[in-house]
């Protein structure tokens, strides 16, 4: 059953109150994680938090255990884990994203993370978030004019040089030589 958040709900996440561990779980809204009273995960956003009875509330709502306090009872099925890990990271790609960061979001640690992400894909997960933003920019470089410098912000590289050494050493051409042979084939078709 969905109930209200109190003051005392809110101190007991604060705090990581076992005392409070089986009276309620708390749902992040943003992450869609719920989590015992306990967990040792960041404390959320209390606007985004939503307090239930019993985890199984939880799971109907939409809500997948955390990986961090075991809130379902058990372990979430690495694979699955993997698929939020890869979807957060789609859906952040363009923001400064750190293993760290990753992890903490996702309810884990760095290194479980890392070794579980790299057994399951085959690849770490900065790799991936790489591999995302290089795919993103050949989409940028193909479908718009957008200089190289813009691109570079959209997919979460600050620094211009850095992102066409990246885009280099992943694609063997500069963004630049991309673009242009891109769009020599474009117009070879239309002939």
């Amino acid at each position: 059953m969905k109930i209200k958040l109190t003051l005392e709900h809110q101190k007991a996440i604060i705090t990581n109150d076992k005392k409070y561990d089986g009276q309620f779980f708390y749902a992040v809204k943003t992450t869609k994680i719920f989590c015992r009273p306990s967990c040792q995960s960041r404390v959320p956003h209390f606007d985004h938090v939503t307090i239930f009875t019993e985890a199984e509330d939880a799971l109907e709502a939409g809500y997948r255990p955390c990986k961090r306090c075991k809130s379902g009872g058990s372990r979430l099925p690495d694979e699955e884990w993997v698929s939020h890990v890869e979807q957060y990271i789609m859906e952040n790609y363009s923001k400064t994203l750190t293993l760290k960061q990753i992890a903490e979001h996702c309810h884990g640690s760095s290194y479980h993370l890392h070794r579980v992400f790299k057994r399951v894909t085959g690849t770490t997960p900065l790799e991936y978030v790489q591999q995302i933003r290089m795919k993103k920019a050949k989409e940028y470089l193909i479908h718009t004019n957008l200089s190289i410098q813009e691109i570079a912000k959209l997919v979460g590289i600050a620094n211009a040089a850095r992102f066409a050494t990246v885009f280099k050493d992943k694609n063997k051409q500069t963004p630049s030589n991309f673009r242009k042979n891109k769009q020599k084939k474009v117009l070879e078709n239309e002939k």
